[in-house]
């Protein structure tokens, strides 16, 4: 919890430039780009219904993050690892919003 505020003391979105926060259970992992000026949720996506490995998933909600984004007009975000190393599904995810146009 602690690494996890000391993230979010550096770390704010605002509309042009939202904040990619991750969230990482056992069994899924899940995604918003948030407004933090507005404390409103831009965009979400999860892997609640997806098939295969964590990775696999968590690729699959980086691309469909990054497509919600595109559709709402946003290019760049700051990414909010929430805490978590940034290595296996976390790492899939950030690959996989790049892949699908966000920067970051």
């Amino acid at each position: 919890m602690r690494r996890h505020r000391r993230i979010r003391a550096k770390v704010s979105g605002t509309a042009v430039c939202p904040r990619l926060s991750v969230f990482r259970s056992n069994r899924f992992i899940s995604a918003q780009l948030i407004d933090d000026e507005k404390a409103a949720t831009l965009a979400s996506a999860s892997s609640v219904s997806l098939k295969g490995s964590s990775a696999e998933k968590a690729k699959t909600v980086g691309l469909t993050i990054a497509k919600k984004a595109q559709e709402k007009k946003i290019e760049k975000a700051i990414f909010d690892r929430g805490g978590y190393l940034y290595a296996g599904a976390i790492k899939a995810l950030a690959d996989g919003a790049r892949e699908g146009g966000l920067k970051f």
